[in-house]
């Protein structure tokens, strides 16, 4: 498999596009950063596939926020990127999460919110009840109601890997004389472990030998989280001096961490003076 790469096609007789995903680095960075339990990796795993995938199809310059919610077990899943490709996530969840706990059992009355935010142009959330038996059906609900564009989603993780694919009607257009459903069908006999160790090449070939599919460039897709030292320190400068004071006072510094990588910022007294006075805390102490 090729790590950590997107790949987009499209089918010369029919107006149909396509993407598949294949993750592993990535996956890995953000299953890593926590002791999350077997059900939640996979879960972030399937998550992580889903928001490349539409990032890609949305075609927008930008940030992307991909996040399930509920009052239940796990009540926040989260996969944040941007039009690069450069995501990170996290879970927030408590107690025992069973193994074979169905998305409706981790996240009772829960829904996903789909968030995105322009360089140039007005933020866009959706909103999609998580009522369905997987991620993916879910994102096909949100493309029906929200774009009105027939959409088929399939998602797979284990403790290693994350994959995906999407077949979608192009924006316009109408596959007519089952065309769309025959592709669906094809596309539904795709196993989990073809597209964990084939190259997307013969994945596609496998899939659809007897179309004319055009694939395009892989596109690469990582793991970046955006903290940093600087923003954690004007996180800090927020507050008022003599709160950090005493925090210092009673802890010996102050200590942020990010949720995401689990990097951790520490600002001790010099640090602290430093920053109020305007001038610039000691190099990154990140541990």
């Amino acid at each position: 498999m090729n790590q950590d790469s997107l790949y987009r096609y499209l089918f010369d007789n029919v107006d149909v596009r396509g993407e598949l995903v294949q993750l592993q680095d990535s996956y890995q960075a953000i299953i890593n950063a926590h002791a999350y339990p077997t059900r939640i990796k996979l879960l972030l795993g399937e998550l992580l596939a889903a928001t490349s995938l539409l990032t890609a199809t949305l075609k927008f310059n930008g940030d992307i926020s991909v996040q399930l919610q509920s009052q239940g077990p796990v009540s926040l899943a989260v996969i944040n990127g941007n039009n690069q490709q450069q995501l990170r996530g996290v879970a927030r969840f408590q107690g025992d999460i069973a193994d074979d706990a169905s998305l409706s059992d981790m996240f009772p009355n829960g829904y996903m919110v789909i968030t995105l935010t322009p360089v140039d142009g007005e933020r866009y959330q959706g909103v999609v009840a998580l009522d369905k038996d997987s991620i993916a059906a879910c994102l096909e609900s949100y493309f029906a109601q929200s774009e009105q564009l027939p959409t088929g989603i399939w998602l797979f993780a284990n403790n290693e890997q994350a994959a995906g694919m999407l077949l979608q009607v192009l924006p316009g257009n109408a596959a007519e004389n089952g065309e769309f459903e025959h592709l669906m069908q094809l596309t539904g006999t795709i196993k989990a472990e073809e597209l964990f160790e084939l190259p997307a090449e013969q994945v596609l070939h496998r899939l659809y030998h007897q179309e004319q599919v055009r694939l395009f460039d892989p596109i690469g897709v990582s793991f970046k989280c955006t903290c940093s030292r600087e923003r954690s320190a004007a996180a800090i400068h927020t507050l008022p001096k003599a709160e950090v004071d005493q925090i210092v006072a009673e802890h010996g510094a102050v200590e942020m961490g990010c949720e995401f990588c689990n990097s951790q910022y520490r600002f001790d007294a010099v640090d602290v003076e430093a920053l109020f006075s305007d001038a610039e805390p000691a190099p990154n102490r990140a541990q």
